[in-house]
């Protein structure tokens, strides 16, 4: 599990495996294929994107550092303080949840995001992220995949379960908390 988590999390693989799917969608003819490669490449690019700003405005220290959960050094370049949020998991979980729409059993879908759900975990296991650099990454997978889909459904004839896709969001603030809720 740990040598899949680092293999399908890496960037390079990621790009190869989406980009293989707008290329199949082309070369096929089928909209559909090649919109849910578009969905993959812009979600994984623009949450990627996001990934590494946040990597090194927040500069939370990684678990091998043996420092804390709570050590942060922003722009430091450090790989050790690289740890919030888990790029692994992010791009992993990025595809599971743009192939998981194509789905309408709740039981495919689990699976599907069970399986993109292995980099993150493997990566929390090696001690390279906290567990919260892991769901805070999924969280932003989500948040990406919704939004970039909803932009596609004006592009796009081909829809993925001709459903509503509204979306919203709340802001949480507390004493030692901030949290974001998405409801879609």
């Amino acid at each position: 599990m740990r040598e899949y988590g680092e293999f399908y999390g890496s960037p390079e693989n990621n790009y190869l495996a989406t980009s293989g799917v707008y290329l199949v969608g082309l070369v096929t003819k089928n909209e559909k294929l090649r919109r849910t490669g578009v969905l993959l490449i812009s979600s994984a690019t623009s949450a990627g994107l996001l990934q590494q700003i946040l990597k090194s405005v927040v500069g939370r220290a990684r678990p091998v550092a043996n420092l804390g959960k709570d050590t942060f050094d922003p722009f430091n370049s450090s790989r050790n303080f690289h740890s919030f949020p888990s790029g692994h998991a992010l791009l992993a979980f990025t595809n599971a949840y743009a192939i998981g729409k194509q789905f309408k059993n709740k039981w495919v879908k689990a699976g599907i995001y069970t399986v993109g759900a292995i980099p993150g975990i493997s990566r929390v296991w090696d001690g390279q992220h906290w567990l919260s650099d892991m769901v805070f990454a999924f969280a932003i997978s989500i948040a990406t995949v919704e939004s970039i889909d909803k932009y596609l459904d004006k592009k796009y004839d081909q829809k993925y379960n001709a459903r509503s896709k509204d979306v919203s969001w709340d802001l949480n603030f507390g004493p030692g908390t901030v949290g974001i809720v998405a409801r879609f």
